[in-house]
């Protein structure tokens, strides 16, 4: 145990009246008052005094420790949404590389649309001079061939006609020359003359005939082609 002496118990109340600073901790349980009241309450004061402040303390460090766990629930969560954040970012950042190169590539897809189009357009018009030139060729060639099929034909009538005409001329110069010469032999010609009139009608019948089938197969050609 500790004794004062009353230099140091005085100079120990004037400082705790006048400002009120008391001793703290196990130095208080430690001094002995010897009966004296006016020590005693001292002591028990500081005591009470120091149990308040550390008590005070004690709530103090709670509500540090309390923030220090907030502010450390706080840290992980803003280290949480700051991780989010860059993974974001960074999918952002990506997404629109992914944009850039898609809308690159659909823009190179349009430039190719666009060219192929335009070659599409000029071999149409291509294809379509080539048509008109050979529609043209084609009635050309069907019109040539048109005439040539006409020339034929009109070269094989008249070949037909011809050789019609000449039978017909022929039997019948023949028939005429045996008719004058029974004539001028006094031979009958009634025979003859009757014969020769026969074969007349009969060539001139087949002659037209002839000619009247002629037109009606050019006839009919014409008209099925």
């Amino acid at each position: 145990m500790i004794k004062l002496d009353s230099n140091t118990k005085k100079q120990l109340l004037e400082l705790y009246e006048t400002k009120k600073i008391g001793l703290e901790g196990n130095i208080t349980k430690m001094i002995e008052a010897d009966g004296d009241t006016e020590l005693l309450q001292y002591l028990e004061n500081c005591i009470n005094k120091d149990k308040e402040v550390r008590k005070k303390r004690l709530e103090v460090t709670k509500q540090v420790q309390t923030q220090n766990s907030e502010l450390q629930k706080l840290n992980d969560e803003n280290l949480r949404i700051m991780t989010e954040l860059q993974e974001t970012l960074k999918d952002v950042e990506e997404s629109k590389m992914t944009y850039e190169v898609q809308n690159r590539e659909l823009n190179e897809w349009k430039q190719d649309n666009l060219r192929l189009t335009e070659e599409l357009k000029t071999e149409m018009v291509k294809s379509e001079q080539a048509r008109l030139e050979a529609e043209k060729a084609k009635t050309s060639a069907e019109s040539d061939l048109d005439l040539l099929q006409k020339k034929k034909q009109f070269e094989l009538i008249n070949t037909i006609v011809k050789i019609a005409l000449f039978v017909i001329i022929g039997v019948g110069i023949t028939t005429t020359l045996l008719y004058l010469t029974a004539m001028f032999t006094n031979k009958d010609t009634q025979i003859i003359g009757s014969t020769w009139s026969n074969m007349f009608g009969i060539l001139l019948t087949n002659a037209f005939s002839i000619v009247g089938t002629i037109m009606g197969v050019k006839y009919a050609s014409e008209k099925k082609d």
